[in-house]
């Protein structure tokens, strides 16, 4: 997705969160909200998604835009459907952890949700090295602690942007630190991509941890070894303070993580630590990591730059009406509109 400056327009935007919030509310009365939060962990739904809204179908402001329009346009209903959306762009990502905690039904549930989202943001920034520095974050969740996160990072260099999905519905299907994500989207896929989250990560991980856990003085050393031996690195590696490693070495002798999970919970481990690691295990002790990237590889109302065509404004609107007339007449019993959309959908997959 390009990035794209400037801002949604505010004539759109209101539209967009009208629309989202009558979509939404339909979807959860019909569905419920786990079927919700997996649409919403699909990348190509969510862009689609984007596109039903009117927003540009490519542009990188269709992540930050779309989930502000699902955060506002449902914020007064969120009790009522048993959804609560937290987080966004820039400085509004950072207050995720505060909003999880106001907004969770149960003080218990907010840890885990808040360790959830803090963790996810960690491993998009620290553990797959793709280029893209993280700049969104979007939390949502039900009641029943299953959650979706949409993250976005940009790379300056390239003028791209790449956009990650989470879903967790159960433990026991789910692992942060391996192969968690439900699908990442971007235009380019690149040739290597230092994964440490990779099924083929494995063995890396546990060499990062038990490295992590021995005495800084060591690490240290090893790391000078690397400077002077592997040439291609000697530049990269300077700008890496050896004094400021040594503390967070310092830390990590001390604390002795378990796992790769709890390493990366550790205060202050980011991604030069782990990629310093990462260096020590792979080039000293031949713990090889992944290079895959990871990344995989629709308009209705039109786009705000006229691509495809102009909003329809006046079809925007009445479809929102629309939209609300089949969900009071539906929560009054007269069902036959809902219906007949269910048939529509079935004849279109027929």
């Amino acid at each position: 997705m390009p990035l794209h400056s400037g801002s949604c327009p505010r004539w759109l935007f209101l539209k967009m969160k009208e629309m989202a919030k009558q979509l939404i509310v339909l979807f959860v009365e019909e569905f419920g909200t786990e079927e919700l939060l997996k649409r919403l962990a699909d990348p190509l739904w969510f862009q689609s998604f984007g596109c039903v809204l009117g927003f540009d179908w490519h542009s990188s402001g269709l992540t930050t835009t779309v989930c502000a329009a699902i955060k506002e346009g449902i914020s007064q209903l969120s009790d009522d459907l048993a959804l609560y959306v937290c987080g966004g762009k820039g400085a509004r990502a950072r207050e995720t952890p505060q909003e999880i905690a106001r907004l969770s039904p149960a003080h218990d549930l907010a840890q885990k949700l808040i360790y959830a989202s803090k963790l996810a943001a960690k491993i998009d920034n620290a553990a797959l090295f793709d280029g893209y520095q993280l700049y969104h974050h979007s939390f949502i969740f039900n009641q029943k602690g299953q959650w979706v996160v949409i993250q976005q990072g940009l790379n300056e260099r390239h003028r791209f942007a790449r956009r990650y999905h989470w879903l967790f519905l159960n433990q026991s299907s789910f692992s942060f630190t391996q192969e968690p994500h439900h699908g990442i989207i971007s235009q380019h896929k690149q040739k290597r991509v230092l994964n440490l989250v990779a099924k083929g990560s494995q063995k890396a991980q546990k060499t990062i941890t038990q490295v992590a856990t021995e005495k800084p003085e060591k690490l240290i050393n090893d790391f000078r070894k690397i400077q002077t031996f592997f040439f291609p690195l000697r530049y990269q590696l300077k700008t890496m303070s050896q004094e400021r490693l040594y503390k967070i070495f310092q830390k990590t002798y001390q604390l002795k993580p378990q796992n790769f999970e709890a390493l990366l919970t550790v205060e202050g481990v980011g991604p030069k630590t782990i990629f310093a690691l990462s260096l020590i295990s792979m080039l000293i002790y031949g713990a090889k990591p992944s290079f895959q990237d990871p990344a995989l590889f629709s308009w209705t109302f039109g786009g705000k730059d006229g691509v495809p065509y102009p909003v329809d404004k006046e079809n925007y609107l009445r479809s929102i009406e629309v939209l609300k007339l089949i969900i009071q007449k539906a929560r009054l019993g007269n069902r036959e509109k809902l219906e007949a959309f269910r048939r529509l959908s079935q004849e279109g997959l027929n």
